[in-house]
């Protein structure tokens, strides 16, 4: 009698820096309490990009064949056993994150601080588990939100970029409530998630800050900011005194652009340059918050006298916990107008390593800038 034949599927696995290879591979059925889905849509983040660009992130390399992407939605095709909340054909947004459910960290409902996290698409741990840049994929059943029906695959793909943002909110107590002032640095994909959100938030005035001019253009012709600022070009300072200095020179002359000499109640950092998160402090008002979003520089040299005399408060922000619900609802509300246009580009499943050579540009062949890539079969 001859064996009976499993189902194959498609992903798109790295092997190594720009080593990236479309191949069949089987398709087992969902383990207890996973469900089988089949990925929709996925949006390319900086992440994936170093790890195409470099075969590492950081100090995190790729030791074995990987498959990148972890902002993703799509459709449940099986249910394994104990899934009782989601059934086939139910349409999905994938949280990539696996915590343990069983450190002090998951208890106190902090779950992005999990000793035992297991992220898809990320070489931290090792056997790595791969991420949504596949057709097919198992998943735990309990990080799958079901979608609003009113959400598109590619909107509920943001949801996982604009947790990041909702997470970072919560650090900074900032609420609809709160009217604040708010200034964010770079106006990548992950910096106008910040403007849209805070806009949705009423804030009482949102700027944005950045080195690329295409870019602010973007954010200010598209609503996400009332105001933008570029920010000089110079050469690397040579000492670190002079480093704080032409921070502090900087955004003093970005504050008098804005009119807001006194600062911003609340700064989104999200380029992760040393230059920026030297800049944020000088840029909150007194006992106003950074917020910490962007991973850069791993070593930075701050004005800590300027933050701790203006009691500024400087916040570290990691992933998400407990947020995919409240974004979903938000992209599906029609409170984040123009959020679509951040997808910039669109690629199919096989053609994956032309959309990393693209973003890795940062522009295409019109000259237009590169924001959110996706990928999928939407």
């Amino acid at each position: 009698m001859s064996p009976i034949a499993l189902p194959t599927q498609h992903a798109v696995v790295l092997h190594g820096a720009k080593d990236m290879r479309f191949e069949e591979r089987t398709l087992w059925p969902p383990h207890q309490g996973q469900a089988q889905v089949a990925v929709m849509a996925t949006g390319l983040c900086g992440s994936d990009l170093h790890y195409w660009a470099h075969g590492r992130n950081g100090d995190f390399v790729v030791q074995a064949p990987l498959v990148l992407g972890h902002e993703a939605a799509g459709i449940v095709t099986a249910v394994g056993p104990g899934v009782k909340h989601l059934v086939p054909g139910q349409r999905v947004a994938i949280e990539a994150g696996i915590m343990c459910n069983n450190c002090s960290y998951c208890a106190k409902g902090r779950y992005n601080l999990c000793k035992n996290m297991r992220f898809c698409s990320s070489a931290k741990t090792f056997p790595h588990s791969d991420g949504t840049l596949q057709e097919r994929m198992n998943h735990p059943a309990h990080v799958l939100h079901p979608m609003p029906d009113s959400c598109t695959f590619e909107q509920a793909a943001l949801a996982e970029p604009l947790s990041v943002l909702l997470h970072a909110s919560r650090r900074a107590e900032f609420t609809p409530a709160s009217r604040s002032s708010v200034l964010v640095f770079g106006v990548g994909a992950i910096g106008l998630l910040a403007c849209a959100l805070a806009k949705s938030y009423g804030a009482s005035r949102v700027v944005a800050i950045d080195i690329n001019q295409a870019r602010l253009d973007f954010a200010l012709e598209q609503g996400f900011a009332e105001q933008v600022y570029c920010l000089p070009m110079a050469d690397k300072a040579k000492t670190t005194d002079e480093a704080l200095r032409r921070a502090k020179e900087n955004i003093s002359a970005a504050l008098t652009e804005f009119n807001m000499p006194d600062g911003f109640d609340i700064v989104f950092e999200c380029t992760g340059a040393e230059p920026c998160i030297q800049m944020s402090i000088h840029a909150a008002v007194t006992g106003g918050k950074v917020m910490l979003v962007g991973m850069g520089s791993r070593n930075v040299t701050l004005p800590l006298s300027a933050a701790a005399t203006r009691e500024v408060d400087i916040h570290g922000s990691f992933r998400y916990a407990h947020t995919y619900p409240t974004a979903l609802q938000l992209l599906s509300s029609g409170k984040l107008p123009n959020i679509e246009k951040l997808i910039t580009h669109r690629f199919e499943l096989k053609d994956t390593a032309r959309a990393f050579e693209l973003l890795s540009r940062g522009r295409d062949e019109e000259g237009n800038p590169v924001l959110k890539v996706m990928v999928g079969s939407q």
